[in-house]
């Protein structure tokens, strides 16, 4: 499990796409993807949703993974729809900490390694409830001090009230059961033992000579209770907040929300946003350079490989290869040419060089008659082209966008060069708006993120290594263009091929967009990633399509000023590139 220190994009979709790989051998399910949302953590089917927090450093992305390593356990060893049934409340947090610490001791034993993640989740997780402490419910404060047992952690100072500390001392047989819990169907069962029992002592139908709440703060507490601290930190007393407002006392259903490794991070914000309301307009003042979506889970990424109507592709096929042929067979000239040239010469072993017998035989003191093949692999490149799907490009540029596609991977599949054509576009989201106006509604800090309730649309129309390309018929307009989450996507795929050289060819025509997003932030977002994809060793060109803001973003770029010349240019582009060095 060390082995998954792997270095972290999280501007792009290299961490979640490596989450995902993670995932995939964890699980043991092909198709299992993992993906980033305010509404996390939980597990669907065939599908991971990780919180998406604000992350910089090292330790952040061990997070990240143990949260993978804590959904991945209850997606193996947990009856999520047991879980599921129970209605939302206290007993269903209870159930769902115990069974967390019974599926997380299983992965442990299969894979030793998680203890590190897990841990700084422990971690991560004992933060959160310290910096929401004091926002808690008697009842969320209870269920978190139960967590810690099951860790086998003890309490803060902060966290040592007596009220607390005397609900687990009468309950301590019934958490020795829960730490021994064996299914989800046994977590259940003692999670409601231990709201009775709580409940009991509450009441006062148990005899008990350590329980002392106050009737207004115990385990059906509506309100959070304003926590009076001493001089050295410790708590002096739990009292309830008797002058709570109507709206606070009907909120029952938000106030059972998971505290510690299950919490999501819009209850947080939501916390926050109440008590640091001054800090959150600091933050919205500054403009982040990178556009980050507010959630992941609801882009599409559709393949549409070897799908499309083979008669409109033999179509497209025999106009492509009308614009093109005469440069193709000139491009496989010139790697014949070079191919067969590919050789060292004057060596002092190898094979004989027969153009080097004549000087064998009249030279007596010659040693270097042998020649040497030199390593270079000249269709050793993996080629993806990008295509810009945005409503601006409907029409006669989509048309020969289409064209173009068609032109190039028939030819390079002819000349043994392995490539791949996609396509990307946004379009508005009835789910994630919803998330959005949930947010709104909770006063979370929004001020870092700039897409809203826009999903990405993304096509693969031919994949890598695929022999059918009817699918390139299949290209369409969508609406608007966020090239940047785009172009990281692409880079992802094409990073992950073999090939020695990787080129990444990008059709646009005009400058990025979405409905809901800063445009400052979108061209920002765009050369960032630019920047740090050619670190990655990827070439790259931009095709303007009748646009020259190619020229604003990538270092190589070209602008078809006429649109009958794209599919001729973009070829002649990619053959100097091919036949570079």
């Amino acid at each position: 499990m060390n082995a998954r220190h792997v270095p972290r994009d999280t501007r792009g979709f290299a961490f979640e796409s490596t989450l995902s790989k993670v995932a995939r051998v964890l699980t043991g399910q092909y198709g299992v993807t993992v993906v980033f949302s305010p509404d996390g953590p939980r597990v669907e089917p065939g599908r991971i949703v990780i919180p998406d927090y604000d992350l910089n450093d090292e330790v952040d992305r061990d997070v990240m993974i143990g949260y993978l390593d804590l959904l991945v356990a209850r997606a193996k060893h947990a009856s999520l729809a047991q879980l599921d049934a129970l209605p939302a409340g206290v007993t269903a947090n209870l159930a769902q900490v115990i069974d967390d610490r019974r599926v997380c001791a299983q992965l442990l034993d299969e894979y030793p390694g998680a203890r590190w993640f897990i841990g700084k989740l422990r971690l991560h997780a004992a933060e959160r409830v310290r910096q929401r402490w004091p926002q808690l419910h008697w009842r969320e404060r209870l269920v978190w001090l139960v967590e810690r047992t099951l860790w086998d952690e003890k309490p803060t100072l902060t966290e040592s009230s007596h009220s607390l500390l005397a609900a687990l001392h009468a309950s301590q047989d019934l958490l020795d059961e829960a730490r021994a819990s064996r299914s989800t169907a046994h977590s259940i069962a003692a999670a409601e033992a231990l709201v009775a029992r709580v409940r009991a002592l509450s009441k006062g139908d148990v005899n008990s000579m350590v329980f002392t709440a106050d009737p207004l703060e115990d385990i059906d507490t509506q309100t959070a209770p304003s926590t009076a601290f001493g001089d050295d930190d410790t708590v002096l007393a739990d009292q309830g907040d008797a002058a709570s407002s109507p709206s606070d006392q009907g909120g029952g259903a938000e106030a059972d929300d998971v505290v510690g490794m299950g919490q999501s991070l819009a209850d947080a914000q939501m916390s926050s946003a109440q008590s640091d309301s001054a800090g959150r307009s600091g933050a919205s003042a500054r403009r982040p350079t990178m556009s980050i979506p507010l959630a992941t889970e609801f882009d599409e990424i559709a393949d549409l490989t070897g799908r499309g109507d083979s008669a409109a592709w033999r179509e497209l096929r025999v106009r492509a290869r009308a614009d093109t042929a005469p440069l193709k067979e000139k491009l496989e000239r010139a790697l014949s040419a070079d191919e067969r040239t590919r050789w060292r010469r004057e060596q002092e072993r190898g094979e004989i060089d027969r153009t080097a017998l004549a000087r064998l035989a009249t030279s007596p003191g010659y040693r270097t008659p042998f020649r040497t093949q030199r390593a270079a692999k000249g269709r050793d490149v993996a080629v993806c082209l990008l295509i810009d799907r945005s409503g601006s490009m409907a029409g006669r540029k989509i048309d020969l966008a289409r064209l173009c596609a068609s032109a190039l991977c028939d030819a390079l599949t002819q000349l043994s060069f392995d490539c791949e054509v996609l396509g990307y576009c946004s379009r508005e989201s009835a789910p994630m708006k919803q998330l959005y106006e949930r947010q709104l509604a909770a006063g979370a800090d929004l001020s870092r993120y700039n897409r809203f309730i826009e999903q990405l649309d993304l096509k693969v129309y031919k994949r890598f290594g695929a022999v059918d390309l009817s699918g390139i018929a299949e290209i369409d307009c969508g609406h608007e263009n966020p090239d940047g989450e785009a172009l990281a996507w692409a880079a992802t795929r094409l990073a992950d091929h073999p090939a020695e050289r990787r080129i990444l060819m990008v059709l646009s025509d005009g400058y990025p967009s979405t409905g809901d997003g800063d445009p400052q932030v979108l061209r920002s977002d765009l050369r960032e990633r630019v920047a740090a994809i050619g670190k990655r060793g990827i070439e790259m060109v931009g095709i303007g399509v009748l646009t020259d803001a190619v020229e604003d973003f990538y270092p190589h770029n070209v602008v078809v000023s006429r649109l009958a010349e794209l599919p001729t240019t973009v070829f002649s582009v990619l053959s100097t590139m091919l036949l570079a060095r």
